[in-house]
């Protein structure tokens, strides 16, 4: 129980990786606080949270396009723990799958304001108290999409590549606070988001979805998808005493399939 009297905010906490990231701090001890828009799924979380571990969880609405909704509730959950050490920015897009000529404002628009601008919010949102405190640890989720081509996907695969230059700036930026602040790129991870992904190419491409699904497995030297439990159980690392040294990394969890 690594994080014992640590108070961690995640985002997009109701299911998937952010669910299994929830699960996984609060496992190690932590205090979770999980904001979302999806309320079912953020309820059912903390009930996972308080019937499998020690730790108690509560959940915040939250939508990340809106700037004066961060403040607020950030505020709130503030005020609600005490405090905040860690930072998961784990919400975030899809975008479309279609040609950049195809492309609409709005779809790049909203693709950036939740995935890149969403994280900005939070971390200039918390970081304050985390500075003040002389201590925190900031998780942002990118993708191996930020590092390597996804067909089809360029909205998306801009935004991962900002969050890695976010993460990287940042980390110089607030290290002498003992802030820090590390990203995570997935590869393809198991489940319901990843299903509607391939979904997408398959028919962006004009091929059978089996054959996207084995493209993708087969990519990787491991043959096979991340699992949510992979992403989370770094998640956990970096938060721990045992990464205190590491900062301004963006770590694959990937099965092998983005070797950089």
């Amino acid at each position: 129980m690594d994080l014992q009297e640590t108070r961690a905010v995640v985002t997009g906490g109701s299911r998937g990786i952010g669910e299994a990231i929830c699960l996984e701090l609060a496992g190690r001890g932590a205090e979770v606080a999980i904001a979302d828009i999806d309320e079912d799924g953020m309820a059912d979380t903390v009930d996972r949270i308080e019937s499998e571990t020690d730790s108690t969880a509560e959940w915040y609405y939250l939508d990340l396009t809106d700037p004066a909704l961060v403040d607020e509730r950030t505020d709130q959950i503030l005020d609600d723990l005490g405090g905040v050490e860690i930072l998961v920015n784990n919400s975030g897009i899809m975008g479309p799958t279609a040609p950049l000529e195809d492309v609409t404002v709005d779809e790049w628009e909203e693709t950036m304001d939740v995935n890149v601008r969403g994280q900005f919010l939070m971390c200039r949102a918390l970081l304050p108290t985390m500075k003040e405190a002389g201590f925190g640890r900031i998780v942002n989720i990118a993708s191996i999409t930020g590092k390597n081509p996804l067909y089809n996907r360029a909205p998306y695969a801009v935004s991962k590549m900002g969050v890695i230059g976010l993460t990287r700036t940042l980390a110089d930026e607030v290290g002498e606070h003992d802030v820090n602040v590390n990203a995570i790129c997935p590869g393809s991870v198991a489940g319901p988001r990843i299903e509607r992904v391939f979904e997408g190419q398959a028919e962006a491409r004009d091929v059978p979805y089996e054959q996207v699904v084995e493209e993708a497995e087969a990519g990787s030297p491991r043959g096979e998808l991340v699992q949510p439990e992979d992403v989370a159980q770094l998640a956990g690392f970096l938060c721990s005493p045992d990464a205190d040294r590491i900062t301004g990394q963006d770590i694959n969890v990937s099965a092998g399939r983005v070797m950089f």
